[in-house]
């Protein structure tokens, strides 16, 4: 059977062996293409910036630049709907990207960045300011819908016990603490 192999991929033979493609899963997909926009920010960028030389200040930015993309409407402390999580009227508060949709970009931005080559202690999507960021944005998001944002709570099967915890903080919301997630092309 071997010599029939032989003969059929390789020596003298046109045919080429059976290929196995895979999809990517819808994860792999996004986190690709997060990795790709990402890069392409940093191109744009003047001067542009090398992916060697990026830290946490230009993933902030970045952040804050994808919140002109955004679809979750963040109430601003004049408006007269601020903290109502269903108000009666439209308002001209911003959109803004939502704080699951951040949360989950990091996440994926920050494994593309170490499946690239980068090290988990240089990257710059697993910095604290990125994580005190993100929490700035969920409970500016919360306050703002009039939803307090109550961690899930973990239960242990074992012991079933659970933990409350309490990430207030004193920031405010402002039109540059609130972030998003991308739903746009790349020029």
């Amino acid at each position: 059977m071997s010599s029939e192999r032989g003969k059929e991929y390789g020596e003298g033979s046109s045919s080429s062996p059976p290929t196995t493609t895979t999809t990517p899963s819808r994860y792999e997909s996004q986190k690709r293409r997060d990795w790709n926009t990402f890069g392409q920010y940093l191109k744009n960028q003047r001067p542009p910036v090398a992916l060697a030389q990026c830290n946490f200040n230009h993933v902030l930015e970045f952040l804050r630049y994808l919140d002109q993309f955004g679809k979750t409407k963040v109430h601003v402390q004049g408006c007269m709907f601020y903290g109502q999580p269903e108000p009666p009227a439209p308002c001209t508060c911003p959109l803004k990207q939502a704080w699951g949709s951040l949360d989950a970009l990091i996440g994926r931005l920050r494994a593309a960045y170490e499946e690239h080559g980068g090290s988990p202690e240089t990257n710059p999507f697993a910095s604290a300011s990125i994580r005190v960021y993100l929490r700035e944005v969920r409970e500016c998001q919360a306050k703002a819908r009039g939803i307090p944002y109550k961690k899930k709570k973990k239960s242990n099967k074992a012991s079933n016990t659970n933990t409350n915890h309490d990430d207030s903080t004193t920031n405010t919301c402002s039109s540059s603490s609130s972030s998003g997630m991308m739903h746009f092309s790349t020029p």
